[in-house]
């Protein structure tokens, strides 16, 4: 297994290099749009959708609707607003796991939830490419998760007793939580310092950290939860040692459009 991660890590990363900060306009929309449309395709199954017809033919609704949204680029602010509503509400929705399950809306509002969590994703990081520093806007939000999954995850090995929401991911505790938002704030304080940032600017960054961590907890466990209610263990073996594409980006697709309603809320760009 670790041999196969390593090798599928090897190869996907000059890919993910390339495709984030080495493309531009329709070619970066696109290849975003492609792990979109993965990821939709890993969703249909989530929903309770088996047959290979039916996974790709939402996959191939996802690639249109997201056509629609390039060349309707005002719609942009309404989708990103629609997104900070949905991931409350998805925080309502694993909390109360499993009884929360009845206002899913069966297999077709599932798949209503897997729009709500793909579309704003891809039209979130289509909005950072544009603003100022765009590539490393991107960079800052994957950063920030990434290195909150880390701290997550040896706070966890090494004290996590309570858990976090044992009804959805019995392995992820509070102190594990706690541990991946103390480390992403150190991680804000030490380039907020090294930039030289105001007091206000650090407070807010820091705030604003705090926010994204903590949502893409939710996006975890949102994913978390589907899987745990149609039985499945990963959302694919798309890639080999990581099981599926939504598994790899699940905490993004809640973090990245919050990032990027926060940025836009402090005058970085205009959407």
């Amino acid at each position: 297994m670790l041999k196969q991660r390593i090798i599928t890590a090897a190869i996907l990363l000059p890919v993910a290099i390339i495709g984030f900060f080495l493309l531009h306009g329709l070619a970066f929309a696109l290849f975003i749009g492609l792990v979109v449309a993965l990821g939709a395709w890993e969703w249909a199954r989530l929903a309770g959708f088996a047959s290979q017809s039916a996974r790709v033919g939402y996959a191939g609704l996802v690639m249109v609707l997201l056509a629609m949204l390039y060349w309707l680029p005002g719609l942009a602010p309404w989708l990103l607003a629609l997104a900070v509503f949905w991931w409350l509400a998805a925080t309502y929705l694993v909390l109360t796991y499993p009884r929360s399950s009845r206002l899913w809306g069966g297999s077709v509002g599932s798949l209503l939830i897997g729009l709500a969590i793909l579309l704003p994703a891809w039209q979130a990081l289509v909005v950072l490419k544009q603003w100022p520093l765009g590539n490393w806007l991107i960079l800052a939000v994957m950063v920030l998760v990434w290195v909150a999954d880390i701290g997550a995850y040896f706070s966890g090995k090494a004290f996590g007793k309570r858990k976090l929401a044992p009804q959805v991911s019995p392995g992820k505790s509070w102190e594990g939580l706690i541990g991946g938002l103390l480390t992403s704030l150190v991680v804000t304080l030490a380039v907020g310092i090294y930039r030289g940032w105001a007091p206000r600017e650090l407070i807010l960054a820091l705030l604003g950290a705090a926010v994204v961590v903590l949502i893409s907890v939710i996006g975890d466990l949102t994913e978390s939860m589907f899987k745990r209610s149609s039985g499945i263990k990963d959302s694919s073996q798309l890639l080999p040692g990581h099981g599926g594409v939504m598994d790899r980006i699940d905490s993004l697709t809640a973090a990245v459009p919050v990032f990027a309603v926060l940025l836009w809320l402090a005058g970085w760009g205009v959407l």
